[in-house]
């Protein structure tokens, strides 16, 4: 798996929710397995069970977000060209099938976010791949599941 760039905010936002996991949710967790094991028989003790589950459930969570950690690297957005779309980068692009506009900002894992007037696509996304290294004016194709996507980049603006 390539290694995929992420911001410095990104990374801190995952470790915080890593060590929230491991500091509070887990050691809640923990208490009420130990509670109801006090209770006696495991075999039909139902909070026994639900929290054996959700315990296996923080772990997994746990285990993705080091993950995904681990397969980044951190960059300086600031450190990124200027004038070429790059990681970090803010492009206005024309659809070139209707001429309407949409803005996306090339992100790393945990930062992406769909809502809004500005997509935040992953950096390794079909979109954000055709956009990255090009520049103001030039066109290009992506295929997507719908079909060829013709875009044109309007503005390149980095954050």
């Amino acid at each position: 798996m390539e290694r995929q760039p992420i911001s410095r905010e990104g990374y801190d936002k995952i470790r915080e929710e890593i060590r929230n996991l491991e500091e509070v949710d887990m050691p809640a967790v923990t208490e009420r397995i130990k509670v109801a094991r006090e209770e006696g028989d495991l075999k039909e003790n139902a909070e026994y069970h639900a929290a054996r589950e959700q315990q296996g459930y923080l772990q997994a969570k746990i285990n993705q977000l080091k993950s995904k950690l681990a397969g980044c690297y951190i960059v300086e957005k600031s450190d990124m060209p200027k004038d070429i779309v790059a990681f970090g980068a803010r492009v206005t692009v024309k659809d070139l099938r209707d001429d309407m506009e949409e803005a996306y900002e090339l992100v790393g894992p945990g930062e992406e976010d769909y809502s809004g007037d500005v997509m935040k696509i992953l950096t390794s996304s079909p979109i954000a791949q055709a956009l990255l290294g090009k520049k103001v004016g030039e066109k290009l194709e992506v295929d997507i599941p719908a079909g060829k996507l013709r875009l044109e980049i309007m503005a390149i603006e980095n954050t």
